[in-house]
């Protein structure tokens, strides 16, 4: 029997880093071979995908695209863009109605540019921006640059009036968001400042919240390596193209593939063997099949 691997849909409870819930599925696993698909900040709760043994040689591939649940706080900002943070002054807005948080929310729906976050695991001088925060270096002496985003939804769940009134949305985006910066951007919009209170993420990728297993719950399962999918279960909505024995061979060598019946230019594919065993992910380009990510062979 080969080692542990596959992909593992966890449910992260607040308090935890994403690194911590690493760490525990090498405590429980028994090996070190452990990643995660998109970092969640410790108050954040909900999909964090982990790889375990070969998977994590794939997790770059996984769709970065994400679902959120996420509440906004007007009228208040942070230095770290949410409730976490050290509470700076804002502009209470009693007045402030969900009709012109709507209108406004549809400036930040599609492309956007988006600041990072100061305290971020983004890398500045060498060091992380949280570290250089913490040191007091302020965002202005980074100047840090605005990056391109996209936001596929913003949609109004909840809103509550008041001095600092709050907004629940669910937020569709594309990968390298920040929910904490949209929140900080739509508060200045409206001139009143804002910051995140909650997020719990719903999806990440073909990873979604119906299926995921809370960390606790996981844990103390009988048998936790049995939730483990398998490689390819990450990429059932690519292409595939099947490979005849020799063919295989040849492609586990890292070569690209002339087929007899040449692929469509596809920029993403599975890459299966004559039972239908998983090889790898692979492009077609100018009838040849080309590698992505070669499937190793069992240490």
């Amino acid at each position: 029997m080969g080692s542990l691997e596959g992909f593992l849909n966890l449910d992260k409870p607040a308090g935890l880093t994403s690194h911590d819930c690493v760490a525990a599925v090498r405590q429980v696993l028994r090996t070190r071979k452990v990643g995660h698909g998109g970092t969640l900040d410790p108050a954040a709760t909900g999909v964090l995908p982990i790889a375990v043994g070969r998977a994590t040689r794939f997790l770059s591939f996984l769709s970065g695209d994400k679902v959120y649940q996420a509440t906004f706080r007007l009228g208040q900002r942070s230095d770290t863009d949410d409730a976490e943070g050290q509470i700076r002054v804002g502009s209470p807005c009693p007045g402030l109605s969900r009709e012109q948080v709507e209108q406004c929310l549809r400036e930040f729906t599609g492309e956007i540019w988006q600041v990072p976050p100061l305290y971020s695991a983004l890398k500045r001088q060498g060091k992380k921006l949280y570290q250089l925060a913490r040191a007091g270096v302020e965002a202005a002496e980074l100047q840090l640059e605005p990056r391109r985003v996209v936001i596929r939804q913003l949609r109004i769940l909840g809103w509550r009036a008041g001095d600092f009134p709050e907004v629940d949305l669910e937020v569709a985006c594309g990968p390298g968001t920040y929910i904490r910066a949209l929140a900080r951007d739509v508060g200045e919009k409206l001139g009143c400042g804002g910051l995140m209170s909650r997020l719990r993420r719903l999806q990440s990728g073909p990873f979604r919240i119906a299926e995921s297993l809370p960390l606790e719950k996981w844990r103390g399962s009988a048998d936790p390596a049995a939730a483990l999918l398998p490689i390819e279960w990450g990429f059932a909505d690519w292409g595939a193209v099947q490979l005849s024995s020799a063919k295989a061979k040849q492609w586990l060598q890292g070569r690209a593939i002339l087929l007899d019946r040449p692929v469509v230019d596809a920029p993403t594919l599975r890459v299966l063997d004559e039972a239908g065993k998983f090889l790898g992910l692979g492009y077609g380009q100018a009838g040849q099949l080309k590698p992505l990510r070669v499937l190793s062979p069992d240490p």
